[in-house]
């Protein structure tokens, strides 16, 4: 393996595309584990760069995309209560449940508003102690700390009328529940570097060590992606593997304490549903006994959210890496941004977005 400075240097000099076209020998099949990366991948280019040997998937790393429709049911369900106030991130308005959206519930007079930050939920329930307060939490560890800090903001302002609808969850149980399936085809990872700030890469060291993979943490540029791929082929290429960090100017193996702390105190890691993976376990965050009024669940009584039903949209297929957004019947024709038929074409994270934002359409 060579110095991450070297990758650099040759990027400069020659262009990794052109270098990594020299160096495969076999078929590979690799996985970004984040939204962002994937968008940069199509629209940069790089997919079409690459050798015809290297195949790039795209994982579940879109909060949006793998959140299941019974969270966004609990949703709807919420905001049909009079004294309910529901906030959430924008891009979750339009993800589809069941019956409606979140978009559509307010249409229909819900009390719904868009937020950039939950500590936003705390300043609205301070000032409205005559609603509820509910912000719909969503997102992989690079947004959890921010909630949790939020929830944390609640209790030392003794506010009662705040509660978070929880749908956190971690990346690392995701990664293991897609090489355990039967149908993986992933034979190296991309990891999201934003997710290993937070959290640091350690822990993914017994993912690598376990199946046998490499993994290489990743920034968010077209130059930092490529030089990931590259040091990822190298590594199946040499028959090894490990975790390796190209995003050095960034993330640290150990990651943001602080961070790690305010999520030990305000969640447990509890067992996940995964819209299109299903019930991983460890795969998410759930409040903590100690922060139990604030969990909404729990508050307004919302049974086990139902499982997600089938239709059309193949979604769980494309976020374990097994087929690719043109594979979908309905993909630019039934399915659109304008009229999503699931998740991954409504987020601005979502594989399927930016398979038809950037035209890779059959």
């Amino acid at each position: 393996m060579k110095h991450l400075d070297e990758y650099r240097s040759e990027a400069h000099a020659t262009g990794l595309a052109e270098a990594i076209r020299r160096r495969v020998t076999k078929p590979w099949t690799l996985m970004e584990i984040c939204g962002g990366q994937t968008h940069t991948l199509i629209r940069s280019g790089i997919d079409r760069m690459l050798p015809d040997e290297v195949t790039l998937v795209h994982g579940p790393g879109c909060p949006v995309c793998v959140t299941p429709i019974g969270v966004l049911d609990a949703a709807v369900d919420l905001v049909k209560r009079p004294e309910v106030t529901l906030l959430s991130f924008g891009d979750m308005l339009r993800v589809p449940g069941t019956s409606e959206d979140l978009l559509g519930a307010r249409a229909r007079g819900g009390d719904v508003r868009m937020v950039y930050s939950p500590l936003d939920a705390v300043q609205l329930a301070a000032a409205h102690p005559e609603r509820e307060v509910v912000f719909l939490a969503v997102g992989f560890e690079t947004t959890a700390p921010a909630c949790a800090l939020a929830v944390k903001r609640a209790k030392q302002e003794g506010l009662t009328n705040f509660s978070i609808l929880c749908a956190h969850v971690r990346v690392p149980p995701a990664m293991e529940a897609i090489l355990d399936a039967p149908d993986c085809r992933v034979q190296g990872f991309l990891a999201a570097g934003h997710v290993c700030t937070v959290m640091g890469y350690h822990e993914y060291e017994p993912i690598a060590e376990r199946y046998g993979i490499p993994i290489t943490v990743t920034g968010f540029e077209p130059s930092d992606l490529l030089q990931g791929i590259a040091m990822t082929l190298d590594a199946l290429e040499a028959e090894t593997h490990g975790v390796t960090n190209q995003y050095t100017r960034v993330v640290t193996r150990e990651g943001n304490g602080p961070a790690q702390a305010v999520l030990d105190e305000v969640f447990d890691v509890v067992d996940r549903e995964w819209r299109g993976i299903g019930t991983i376990p460890g795969g998410g965050f759930g409040v903590a006994k100690a922060y139990a009024a604030y969990d909404a669940a729990k508050k307004f009584g919302l049974g086990e959210p139902k499982a997600d039903i089938d239709n059309a949209c193949i979604a769980g297929e494309i976020l374990r890496g097994v087929k690719r957004p043109p594979a979908c019947p309905a993909f630019g024709t039934d399915c659109t941004p304008d009229h999503p038929l699931g998740a991954p074409m409504v987020s601005s994270e979502g594989a399927c977005a930016a398979y038809y934002r950037y035209g890779r359409r059959p």
